[in-house]
């Protein structure tokens, strides 16, 4: 997972909260090259690392509003979990 200087310096990132920019991490993490549509974080893997589900589910939020990510299934809770894909539109240099 690369994350290049053009893109760590950029307004876009700059203005993400830092659970946004952590998530985003995770997202891209999950990524491996043929999974983009596929990438599922659970909330249960993802509230020890931002300490509540709310604030991934914010993260999330912003994440989408900017579009960094996209829903492309929504899951529950006692459904299958939420796959998402990177929307790459600020990876530039990727």
């Amino acid at each position: 997972m690369a994350l290049l200087r053009p893109l760590l310096d950029s307004p876009e990132w700059l203005n993400l909260s830092t659970s946004a920019k952590l998530a985003y991490l995770y997202f891209k993490k999950a990524y491996v090259g043929h999974n983009n549509g596929e990438i599922r974080l659970y909330y249960s893997q993802m509230k020890k690392i931002l300490k509540s589900s709310a604030t991934f589910s914010k993260a999330i939020k912003e994440l989408e509003e900017k579009n960094w990510i996209k829903t492309e299934n929504q899951g529950g809770l006692f459904q299958r979990a939420s796959t998402y894909s990177l929307t790459f539109l600020y990876d530039r240099f990727r």
